[in-house]
């Protein structure tokens, strides 16, 4: 299980940003995604993704960020510039059982001192987006991308020269 909590999503300001952490994690491999503001626009856009393109991916909103944190059994990975360098890190993190915490704005000390790993993509400024999209990568060594998904209504072709969709992919009307 992969799991990210994007904590501080101000509505409407991070809107777009948190949409985005949200469908990179889904692309790169992640399971669900916990978001401690409550935003039911946000679910229907990420839920509408998933039932178009395919799961299983799950979205909650308006999570007890605190209660998730300390209740989770795995390992707890919060991304920020100021940890070890991710090529450092990596090695001593399990790939399953993953709770990656991401910030929207500066976040409490909390953060640091409950997980186990404080691990920085790049000592610059960067989005979160970007973070998170290598972190995840590097973390399921490009597998993430490669996940097939389920009850699909479209799929996306590769095509080197054009747009390629398959319509009704699940055979679902």
């Amino acid at each position: 299980m992969i799991a990210v909590l994007r904590w501080g999503h101000r509505i409407p300001r991070d809107s777009r940003i948190s949409t985005h952490v949200v469908l990179t994690a889904r692309a790169f491999g992640a399971d669900i995604v916990y978001v401690d503001t409550e935003d039911k626009v946000l679910e229907e856009t990420v839920n509408s993704v998933t039932e178009r393109f395919g799961g299983p991916f799950e979205i909650e909103t308006g999570v007890n960020w605190k209660k998730i944190v300390r209740e989770w059994k795995g390992t707890k990975v919060h991304l920020t510039m100021y940890g070890k360098h991710i090529e450092d890190a990596l090695p001593e993190i399990p790939k399953d059982d993953v709770l990656i915490i991401v910030g929207a704005e500066k976040v409490p000390r909390d953060f640091y001192e409950m997980a186990d790993f404080n691990v920085a993509v790049g000592n610059q400024p960067h989005s979160e987006v970007a973070a998170l999209a290598v972190f995840l990568d590097r973390l399921l060594e490009g597998t993430g991308l490669k996940r097939e998904y389920e009850n699909a209504e479209v799929e996306i072709v590769p095509n080197p020269r054009g747009k390629t969709v398959k319509e009704n992919v699940s055979g679902r009307k």
